[in-house]
């Protein structure tokens, strides 16, 4: 039983780590990932300085996950298929548009989320 419990432990551990090399692995890769984190700390930095609610801050987290979690997924999406047929095609091209569409539909979303939460804000000092 024991000996369970350790080989469910070090699978845990190594598929933390797996996971950790793949956001380090965006980070240093893929430069709007970058942006995305900076302009995520800039918010962060803005909601405690305006001290936004519980509710504001679960809302502004989520979307940050969501829009970084987007960012991964089209990063993984575009890798995959640029591995698998290098050369251009049609399909492939329209495959990444939609993923990194995406993206941008999650980031629009993120700015207009942040300007109802902020702009209340901004006019009450």
């Amino acid at each position: 039983m024991s000996s369970d419990f350790k080989d469910r432990k070090q699978k845990t551990r190594i598929g933390f780590r797996f996971a950790w090399n793949g956001i380090k692995e965006v980070y240093q890769s893929e430069r709007n990932f970058r942006i995305h984190l900076s302009v995520a700390l800039l918010v962060f930095i803005a909601a405690f300085v305006f001290g936004l609610s519980k509710g504001e801050w679960m809302t502004i987290f989520l979307i940050v996950v969501i829009v970084l979690s987007l960012q991964m997924v089209n990063t993984a999406v575009e890798r995959l298929l640029d591995f698998y047929h290098p050369e251009q095609h049609p399909v492939i091209g329209s495959i990444k548009d939609i993923t990194a569409g995406a993206v941008l539909v999650a980031s629009i979303g993120s700015v207009i989320i942040g300007l109802i939460i902020f702009i209340p804000k901004l006019f009450m000092i």
